[in-house]
């Protein structure tokens, strides 16, 4: 089995004929959408059923969590709440809280599904410490255990609708103020501090969550690599000590604070290679498609030279991890959708 390992994206809202050639590599494994992807519900469907037309095992993305990681927000696509809406619900009906959550993940995903999308990047898992901005009210809550009840009531109803989710990002990205899309930020905490509080959630969700994708941040107390390119985070400590059986999938590659290793500066093929190595099963290199999309053919030639001179092993472990992220079933259109009382019910709950 052909472990297909680099997750890429498209540069506008249909295929080009350089879109059908990447996708259609035996080491793209997926892609990503994103709101320059979107010109309506229509148009998203279709541009779906021609990806799944092409290689029907491929994973179709978005980063939509809901609040402002919303990648489609018009024609008939719900408004979810910020994930702290969540929390501040919480607060005051602990039970009402979680029901609400599950509504909540149920809308996103079955919206999603109807339009032929398979995993949403969702849920945030970091702990809401306050500094962070590029976290805030993207986190449910200051209490890894608020957190932890909150995500996984939301997966429950993503996973209710057909739709794989991934906790982000491990082992926790709202100590530190920094923006990893722009800065490499560190974590001088040591590792006790962080298994109690941020990490704690991951362990207490290991039998539900369905992938993991860890934080672009430095954690010098236990490696001097950012977590994503540190094997003792991630095979040591995530699936060693925490237990996590799921797929890994990486951050963006192309974010800042992925393209430093222990001081030098990398290709994004030398940083596929890298996350590859440490322990990911997924790599997400997003945003190079746009102009001629050299980065994408750069990385894609250079992955299949690893390949080949032995530099890189791919893993059957990845691929079946891979897979089991695809969808089980077909599911409803959105006409369909839009009048089951399943749906008409959770959306009456969603905040």
């Amino acid at each position: 089995m052909q472990h297909a390992p680099l997750l890429i994206d498209i540069a506008g809202t249909a295929l080009t004929d350089d879109d059908r050639r990447r996708l259609a590599h035996p080491l793209v494994g997926g892609m990503i959408l994103f709101a320059r992807n979107w010109a309506g519900r229509a148009q998203l469907t279709r541009l779906t059923a021609e990806i799944k037309r092409l290689r029907p095992d491929l994973l179709i993305c978005v980063d939509h969590e809901g609040g402002r990681v919303q990648r489609f927000r018009t024609d008939g696509f719900t408004h979810l709440p910020p994930m702290r809406a969540l929390g501040e619900l919480w607060m005051q009906d602990a039970m009402r809280a979680q029901d609400a959550a599950s509504a909540c993940g149920y809308v996103l995903g079955a919206e999603l599904r109807a339009c032929g999308l398979d995993f949403s990047f969702t849920p945030v898992l970091d702990l809401d410490w306050g500094p962070s901005g590029v976290i805030g009210d993207r986190a449910f809550h200051a209490d890894p255990r608020v957190v932890a009840m909150l995500a996984k009531s939301l997966a429950h109803g993503l996973l209710r609708a057909g739709v794989a989710h991934c906790g982000k990002h491990f082992p926790g990205h709202g100590w530190v103020a920094a923006d990893s899309h722009t800065d490499l930020p560190r974590d001088t905490r040591p590792l006790k501090a962080i298994l109690q509080d941020d990490a704690a959630p991951y362990g207490w969700l290991r039998s539900t969550l369905a992938a993991v994708m860890p934080a672009h941040v430095v954690y010098p107390r236990v490696d001097a690599r950012p977590a994503g390119f540190s094997a003792r985070w991630l095979q040591a400590i995530l699936r060693g000590r925490l237990g996590f059986a799921g797929a890994i999938v990486t951050d963006d590659l192309s974010m800042e604070a992925a393209r430093h290793i222990q001081g030098r500066t990398v290709t994004p093929a030398e940083a596929v290679l890298a996350a590859l190595d440490a322990g990911c099963d997924l790599a997400l290199l997003c945003n190079q498609s746009l102009g001629q999309g050299e980065v994408i053919d750069d990385t894609l030639g250079a992955l299949a030279q690893a390949q080949l001179g032995g530099r890189w092993l791919p893993s059957e472990a990845g691929e079946a991890r891979r897979r089991a992220l695809l969808p089980r079933g077909p599911a409803p259109d959105w006409d369909t959708l839009v009048r089951e009382p399943a749906y008409l019910h959770a959306l009456a709950l969603v905040p």
